[in-house]
């Protein structure tokens, strides 16, 4: 009976792709040796093992929004979904690779966007579970049995290479979506205004919101009152 073993050994983005896209560059041993596999078919849950990284000052105010306040980081910090993942191995014997391929998103209202983004640098841990059916060989017939629940591996994928990905495919941009309600507002605003494009648009909302006392503003002048 296999026993399968899996460790992502790379990642690097797909340049000719229509859509960002990461290949995880997966090695896979089998004992024992001389056994016969026919295929793998290989399913991968992605975690971000959040816990496992350190924060500093700028990141943590970046991720209020997925995780509340740092003081609360004990409760709230924990792993986060990212993606599921899957491929079908061809036959070998002790030992083979293949790649996973991981459809990125630059969309802000996915959560997964807005962890890699907001950190600066160092490395993304992720952990991938794996699942699936192996089809072997043993008495001379062909058999099959479900991967092992156990099989895990982690990863620390740098952050460069998803920063890099985006900077391909949205060079100096950035993109959201928005409720048409709220669309349809902000176009009118736009035009009420004759505002040239959309950055104007959102510049001058910025502009005139920061003309306004901030609640952290105002609470630091009370504190000091």
């Amino acid at each position: 009976m296999p026993d399968l073993k899996f460790q992502i050994i790379g990642v690097e983005s797909t340049t000719r792709g229509l859509a960002p896209m990461l290949g995880f560059k997966l090695a896979i041993n089998n004992s024992p040796a001389g056994e016969s596999i026919y295929a793998v078919l290989l399913n991968a849950q992605i975690q971000f093992s959040c816990p496992q990284r350190s924060y500093s000052g700028s990141e943590k105010e970046k991720l209020v929004e997925l995780f509340g306040p740092p003081e609360m980081w004990g409760q709230s910090l924990r792993n986060r979904l990212w993606a599921q993942a899957n491929t079908t191995v061809c036959a070998f014997r002790e030992k083979t690779g293949a790649v996973l391929q991981v459809p990125c998103t630059f969309d802000f209202n996915i959560a997964a966007t807005k962890y890699i983004y907001a950190l600066e640098q160092g490395k993304v841990p992720l952990l991938f579970l794996f699942s699936g059916s192996v089809f072997y060989e043993a008495d001379g017939e062909l058999k099959v049995e479900p991967i092992s629940w156990d099989q895990e591996c982690i990863y620390p994928m740098p952050v460069r290479v998803w920063r890099e990905l985006m900077d391909r495919h949205y060079p100096g941009t950035a993109w959201i979506t928005l409720q048409r309600d709220v669309f349809d507002r902000l176009y009118e605003f736009k035009r009420e205004r004759g505002l040239l494009n959309w950055e104007q648009t959102v510049e001058s909302l910025i502009e005139t919101a920061n003309s306004q006392p901030t609640l952290r503003k105002v609470k630091a002048e009370e504190a000091s009152a």
